[in-house]
């Protein structure tokens, strides 16, 4: 039976109807937060190590706001620092155990002592100022090149050589990274990542998870409500293998756990979206007369130094593996560090997410 606001004032004491009143503002809030879930678009973000995945989410905060806060951009400062310090010396130790020799051999001191110094936690604009000098003298030596030239055989980050050519500028005191520094910054993702960015005044959901072999096990929990899945692949990494394993080849693990997830009976009705990544660096390397993917997939009959016979061999790799016929499969092309490829990649995919869910996301 109903009651009125005046009938309510004798039956219930002032707590009692202040109890009441906050409970029925808890339901509206909780009946609120229902249905903005049921508008919001959850896009799973997922790949192997160093496919890309979070420099795409950097990207949408590019494009699509909010600006990263001055206190993340000093973060993607001192990481930067540290992405240059620790890739000079992985090509020194690569070019000791490769056994390339200095060009110049006064060289191998700076080199000795950049391997010697303690590796800091923090490196702020006063400390990289000892380190910067070193660096730059090491990457003008031809030794050091040649061993950036057979990069393929260690593990070595993508970034690194955007960041020693543009060394004379981060060296500055006053240095702020650009959106471009921080798209290059390499730091794995460890966790779980979420990030709402409101898109056409839809809430959308970006779900980011750590690619590694380690961090793989927590996959599973963000498997719920998923509204689309964004699977990302290095496409240039044809001749590299694991840093897990240093023998598993990247391009056949990529593949591997793409069949679990396109495959999986959780994602019968969920959209996936296959992102060929890095297209950028497989076009050096199909243009490289010293580099053929013929070497690591005997299988390829068609033109090795053709990117458009590379791009359908490996896109068939990944589209080989759905066993649904009726299960749809977008791909793209893309180059995550390029604004303006992710900013058309995307609209491309928001229109088909939204078209494809309109009644689930009560959109109509």
């Amino acid at each position: 039976m109903w009651s009125c606001p005046c009938c309510l004032r004798f039956k219930f004491s002032p707590e009692e109807l202040e109890q009441r009143y906050k409970s029925q503002e808890i339901d509206k809030m909780i009946e609120k937060d229902k249905q903005a879930l049921k508008r919001q678009v959850k896009l799973l973000l997922l790949g192997a190590g160093e496919s890309g995945k979070s420099t795409f989410l950097k990207q949408m905060r590019i494009i699509h706001g909010p600006k990263f806060e001055y206190e993340l951009v000093k973060e993607y400062q001192q990481d930067i620092y540290q992405n240059i310090v620790r890739g000079m010396r992985v090509l020194v130790d690569a070019r000791d155990k490769l056994d390339i020799p200095w060009e110049d051999y006064s060289n191998s001191e700076i080199g000795k002592r950049l391997l010697e110094c303690e590796n800091p936690t923090v490196l702020d604009a006063i400390l990289f100022a000892n380190y910067s000098p070193l660096v730059a003298k090491l990457w003008k030596d031809s030794g050091i090149k040649r061993a950036f030239d057979r990069r393929r055989e260690f593990q070595l980050s993508d970034s690194v050589e955007y960041f020693f050519n543009n060394l004379d500028r981060i060296s500055r005191y006053d240095f702020i990274p650009t959106n471009q520094d921080i798209l290059h910054c390499r730091k794995a993702t460890k966790g779980i990542t979420e990030f709402v960015i409101p898109i056409n005044k839809v809430p959308f959901l970006f779900v980011d998870v750590g690619g590694q072999r380690s961090q793989r096990q927590k996959w599973f929990q963000c498997f719920d409500s998923v509204t689309s899945i964004l699977f990302l692949v290095s496409s240039s990494e044809f001749d590299q293998v694991l840093l897990e394993d240093r023998k598993t080849n990247r391009l056949e693990e990529s593949k591997d756990i793409f069949d679990t997830i396109i495959n999986h009976r959780v994602f019968k009705n969920v959209s996936i979206i296959l992102f060929l990544n890095k297209y950028d660096l497989l076009l050096k390397k199909v243009a490289n007369p010293e580099t053929d993917i013929r070497w690591y997939f005997p299988q390829f009959s068609g033109n090795s130094h053709s990117i458009q016979d590379v791009q359908k061999f490996i896109l068939a790799m990944f589209t080989g593996v759905k066993r649904d016929p009726k299960k749809a499969l977008y791909h793209h092309y893309t180059t995550a560090v390029d604004t303006e490829n992710i900013k058309v990649v995307f609209n491309s995919v928001k229109d088909t997410i939204l078209t494809r869910n309109l009644e689930i996301l009560m959109l109509q």
